[in-house]
Formats: structure tokens, sequence, C-alpha cells
């Protein structure tokens, strides 16, 4: 009886959407303030990236039950799929062209996965960083920026607030935000204002999803095509 009642128990829907993000962004926080120590200690801090990348994928997946927007796939058109892959692409044109100093703040540090010893890539740090480009990092991001912070902003209750009614006040705010957490602030916040308004359109939030690991995708290509590697 005591175990159903524990299983009964409502669960925070702010808290499994602010979880995963929080976790990316203690794992950030890790490696700028302890990052020159841990390499004291002869540890490879690029391997940070491959444990934040599956730590907060593991929590995506335990949480996933409860992320009832991504459970519905009712409604997506191909027509749909399409506008958000092509809104991903101007995106990642966007992003390899504002890449100026006025449009950044501060030093991004780059992830090189060049091995030390030579000029050859190491592919296993270049599959975690593509896991969490792509995969991990567009679900992680549009559940909280998007799907929580967004309707948050105008509602308690963000699961019943229709992502269509957003104000004006939110999309800006959860915009501003989400470029605030990416060096290149002038291309995040068009990504944020891009993603926000497909959701807002599509009211689906696969449709963003999509669009945001397209974008990735295509900054991983490039990455590895040119070896620019401030882009990461």
């Amino acid at each position: 009886m005591e175990h159903a009642l524990v299983s009964a128990r409502p669960v925070n829907q702010a808290a499994v959407r602010i979880i995963p993000f929080a976790t990316f962004i203690a794992f950030i926080i890790l490696g700028s303030a302890a990052g020159d120590w841990l390499q004291s200690l002869g540890l490879d801090t690029r391997w940070l990236y491959a444990a934040r990348a599956v730590t907060v994928g593991c929590l995506l997946l335990f949480f996933w039950r409860h992320f009832k927007e991504l459970h519905d796939f009712t409604g997506i058109s191909g027509l749909q799929i399409i506008s958000a892959t092509a809104a991903g692409i101007v995106v990642f044109v966007l992003w390899i062209n504002l890449d100026q100093p006025w449009a950044s703040t501060g030093q991004p540090a780059a992830f090189n996965p060049v091995q030390p010893e030579g000029a050859e890539l190491d592919w296993v740090l270049v599959f975690f960083r593509l896991l969490g480009m792509v995969i991990v990092v567009p679900i992680m991001e549009e559940l909280f920026w998007r799907s929580y912070l967004l309707r948050r902003v105008d509602a308690q209750d963000f699961l019943a607030r229709s992502p269509a009614r957003a104000s004006v006040y939110a999309i800006l705010i959860s915009s501003a935000l989400f470029a605030s957490e990416h060096n290149q602030w002038l291309a995040g916040l068009l990504a944020g204002l891009v993603y926000t308004v497909i959701y807002m359109r599509t009211r689906n939030l696969w449709l963003p999803v999509i669009s945001h690991a397209v974008t990735n995708a295509l900054l991983g290509w490039w990455i590895l095509a040119t070896g620019q590697w401030h882009f990461w």
C-alpha cells in the first residue's frame, strides 16, 4: 500500500525539465573552474564532454516518461519536417557567418579532438561530441528553453499553456537567455527566435528539436571539415 502511494506521488514537471539542463551547465562550470587543476593531475579534460553527454542523456531517458510533449507525433506533416530542416540549415549558415568579435562574448573554449601524439582525430571523442551536439543537446535544450521556460514565463502551469499563445515578453526573455548560454550571442539569439517560432506555429516540440539537430549536425560536419575548433 505504501509503495503504491509513493508511486502515485505527483512528479514535479518543472524539475524533470530543469535537472538535465542544470546538470549540463554544472559540467561546463566544472570544466571552467577546475579544468587547470584536473589537467595538473594528468586528466584529459576533453573527456568531460563525453561524461556530460552520457550523464545528461541518461537523465533524459530516466525522465522520458514525463516528457508528454515528446510523446505526441500527431499532426506532424512532411511539409513541417521539410520546413524545420530548412530553418535548421538557415541557422547553421547564420552561425558560421556571425562569429565576428562584435557578435561574440569572450573566447570560446575550443574542443580539439586531434590526438596529442599526431594529426589524427580521436574518433571516440568525436563520436561523443557529435552524440551530444546532434541528439542530447537539441532534446535537452528544447525541453528547457522552449517547452518549459517559454511557457513558464506566462503561466505557472506551463504544460497547460499552448506555445501558440506565448507572449512577446516570453519570446524575448527565453530567446535572450538562450543567447546568453552561447559565446556567439547574436547567432544564439537568432537561433532561439527561429526555434521558438517553429514551436509556436506547429505546437509540437519535435519540430524545433529537428531544426536544432539539423543545425548542430551541419555545424559538426563543418567543424570536422574545416578544423575550426572554436565553433565547438
